[in-house]
């Protein structure tokens, strides 16, 4: 018979009892209970336990602390069959289970749940996905640029020297021109001294009438 949990939920639940009679009060137990004594006592001790102790847990504790509920059946069965001079060598559930309706209700929550959690990692995953793209691109902007910086290092250190030879091939004014702008520049500096500094216009325009000057 179905037995109603904390919750009111049914339960069905079934026992394996293994009991035998005290021998030190056997005689007497004959005479109150007759030699059919387990199908006269055990159906009854049992029912009335199983309702106490299911009475006291809902139905998800049933499943969950199915260990806790054995050891408590075991213990109220093994007391209430003293009064009967029966001792009990073994009690264990062979049957815990619930009406067609809770276990549907059960499954579909689990269902619901299960999807739930999927639904929040793939969330999850879309956010790490999103911020692996993000440092990502960071690195590959940071490369570029290092990349570019590179390059314009490597044109100041190649292009530049190799475009001056080449325009000193081609135009040996070039150093003349270089040599004039750098005697402006000393007479501008020594213009503005306070010391007297003589020199000559050959000195002063670094010798620009060598032959090299003069073609």
């Amino acid at each position: 018979t179905p037995l109603p949990s904390s919750d009111l939920q049914m339960v069905n639940i079934s026992l394996r009892v293994l009991t035998r009679p005290n021998a030190a009060e056997l005689p007497s137990m004959y005479q109150r209970l007759g030699l059919d004594y387990e199908e006269r006592v055990l159906p009854s001790i049992v029912n009335e336990v199983l309702k106490s102790v299911v009475a006291k847990f809902n139905a998800s504790q049933l499943i969950t602390q199915r260990a806790q509920v054995s050891l408590l059946i075991r213990r109220e069965l093994t007391e209430r069959a003293k009064d009967f001079s029966l001792i009990l060598d073994d009690v264990a559930i062979t049957e815990l289970s619930f009406s067609r309706e809770y276990t549907a209700a059960v499954e579909a929550k689990q269902v619901a749940q299960q999807e739930a959690q999927r639904a929040q990692f793939l969330v999850e995953k879309a956010k790490q996905e999103q911020k692996q793209k993000i440092v990502q691109a960071e690195g590959e902007a940071t490369a570029a640029k290092m990349i570019s910086c590179f390059g314009r290092f490597f044109f100041a250190l190649t292009c530049v020297p190799l475009y001056l030879g080449d325009a000193l091939r081609r135009n040996p004014g070039y150093i003349k021109l270089r040599k004039i702008r750098a005697a402006q520049n000393i007479s501008k500096t020594i213009a503005g001294s306070q010391n007297r500094v003589y020199l000559t216009a050959d000195n002063l325009v670094l010798n620009l009438q060598d032959e090299g000057f003069t073609r």
